[in-house]
């Protein structure tokens, strides 16, 4: 009897450790103190990066140097905001090897065609770039008081059928792992899928069906100098080669 508890004892001191060990380490994925997308965004070689303003005057040969095969660069939002920085950034990553596109962050609160009028007349056609890309996440109080699916769509249809019908190729979509779920799955299966994920990698509950994937927003490199510490880390599943299919013609 004395032999059984015993047993028990150990059997529940063990378990209470593992549940221990496993809150903590939860704890340090969501605090971003333990950062296994640093390990699991190995698996892929083709690494990039996405700026805007924030990172300020960007030294792209820099960048380059330490191993940065891409670059999406904010060029505009919503229907009349420009970014300040995107003239400079479009024209001064010509310099390097760097594959570069320009993204547009979308508004739930504006029409897709006056969007899409904003991103047109800002960023120009150019053999040689990656398709645009359209950021779709929630921003103010919209992951409380969430849009209309339909609406959305309504509207990002209308952005994206307006880009591709200009640039000739289809537009990449930018997102966060609850956007996706709540506007994009299901919808949107023939576009390039850019998936935000920094905890994580995407595989665990996508079954592969992405193609750029942001894992980290709390890395630092050399070659900007702006409000923003950190830079955005990108990946992209598959080779140069592959990455060679998303540029316009």
């Amino acid at each position: 009897m004395k032999l059984m508890r015993k047993k028990i004892w150990i059997i529940s001191m063990a378990a209470g450790a593992v549940l221990i060990l496993l809150a903590v380490l939860g704890i340090g994925i969501l605090t971003k103190k333990i950062k296994p997308n640093l390990w699991l965004s190995g698996a892929y070689q083709v690494r990039g990066v996405d700026v805007s303003h924030y990172q300020g005057e960007i030294d792209w040969n820099a960048l380059s140097g330490q191993g940065i095969q891409f670059a999406f660069i904010k060029a505009s939002e919503g229907s009349g905001h420009v970014d300040e920085n995107f003239a400079g950034n479009w024209e001064n990553v010509k310099e390097t090897g760097i594959y570069s596109g320009a993204y547009h962050f979308f508004s739930f609160d504006s029409p897709g065609d006056s969007q899409a009028d904003l991103f047109i007349s800002t960023v120009p056609k150019e053999e040689g770039r990656l398709a645009p890309a359209a950021d779709v996440e929630f921003y103010g109080d919209k992951k409380v008081n969430r849009p209309d699916p339909q609406q959305v769509r309504q509207q990002l249809d209308i952005f994206l059928k307006r880009l591709e019908d200009h640039y000739g190729v289809k537009p990449v979509i930018y997102t966060t792992m609850t956007v996706y779920d709540s506007y994009i799955k299901g919808y949107y299966e023939e576009y390039p899928l850019w998936i935000r994920n920094v905890y994580y990698s995407p595989d665990f509950d996508m079954k592969g069906d992405w193609t750029f994937w942001q894992y980290s927003d709390t890395e630092k490199l050399d070659g900007y100098q702006g409000q923003e510490p950190y830079i955005d880390l990108n990946v992209f599943k598959g080779s140069v080669e592959d990455l060679e299919v998303f540029l316009q013609e």
